[in-house]
């Protein structure tokens, strides 16, 4: 029974997301390299990306490239799925 509990648990806590923004300048910090506005990109095949309008210092980061783990919230970096579409955008 306990087992049971335990793994209901955990799948609801899988399913969760993470908090809105309190205010303005929170999900400013949140959206620190501009992510919102490059949203049109997602589902797009990546080789269409015009690379020339997107921020200095933003990475397309495909399956298999290996990429540093030093932390820049300022910096775009856009996810590309195994299908050649972006998947997601995110700031680190």
């Amino acid at each position: 029974m306990r087992a049971v509990l335990v793994a209901a648990m955990l799948a609801a806590a899988a399913c969760t997301t993470a908090p809105a923004p309190q205010n303005a300048q929170e999900a400013t910090a949140q959206d620190a390299c501009g992510a919102a506005r490059f949203a049109h990109l997602i589902g797009t095949p990546a080789a269409q990306i015009d690379r020339s309008t997107l921020p200095p210092r933003t990475r397309i980061i495909t399956p298999d490239m290996m990429i540093t783990q030093d932390f820049s919230a300022e910096r775009l970096n856009i996810t590309v799925g195994a299908d050649g579409r972006v998947g997601s955008l995110r700031c680190f």
